[in-house]
């Protein structure tokens, strides 16, 4: 009778092991998930904030690029520019060097062809985003694609005002030199574009 009565108190004492969390146990481990998630949260904002601002950054260079390329290509002066819902690029009315322009609805490619426009490249950037130009349009001419009227940029920063964590400057700044080349930069343009 002794081994069945250690039996059972050894079967009870693996019952209770193996019957799942206590409260406490739960509560503790459902703080740290807060914990860890109340820490994390910046971070994650700050990520996405900085993943807007490059898709847009991204979404410019590759339309420069392609105006450039579509210009030594065809031999054509093609623009990078505001349009309307034809395709057609508009011009912002009175706008300076000194004027920053909205470019954040978006932008075409076009040329005109002899035999009639070449059919636009039409590209919306990423939501959330502001980006800024110092001009209403960029326009390379052939052979070597270079930009009429000289260096521009264009700043691309994130809609919302408010800081991002992590200490860095989400903002960039797309340059392009009078040869037709973007660069960008980290932060701010130094000069308000």
């Amino acid at each position: 009778m002794r081994s069945t009565s250690r039996h059972r108190i050894a079967q009870g004492r693996y019952a209770r092991r193996c019957a799942g969390f206590t409260l406490f146990e739960l509560a503790v481990a459902g703080g740290i998930v807060a914990v860890l998630t109340t820490m994390a949260a910046p971070s994650f904002v700050a990520w996405r904030v900085r993943d807007r601002v490059d898709a847009g950054v991204q979404a410019l260079l590759s339309s420069l690029a392609y105006a450039r390329s579509e210009s030594v290509r065809r031999g054509l002066p093609v623009a990078v520019c505001l349009v309307d819902s034809g395709s057609r690029c508009i011009a912002a009315p009175g706008i300076h060097e000194a004027v920053a322009v909205d470019w954040s609805a978006g932008w075409a490619v076009v040329a005109n062809g002899p035999a009639g426009p070449i059919p636009a490249r039409r590209q919306l950037p990423a939501d959330a985003i502001v980006i800024r130009g110092g001009a209403a349009d960029i326009r390379f001419t052939p052979p070597a694609g270079q930009v009429i009227g000289g260096f521009r940029s264009f700043e691309i920063a994130p809609a919302s005002v408010a800081p991002v964590a992590g200490g860095r400057d989400p903002r960039r700044c797309v340059v392009i030199a009078a040869g037709g080349r973007a660069r960008v930069a980290d932060g701010a343009c130094k000069e308000s574009a």
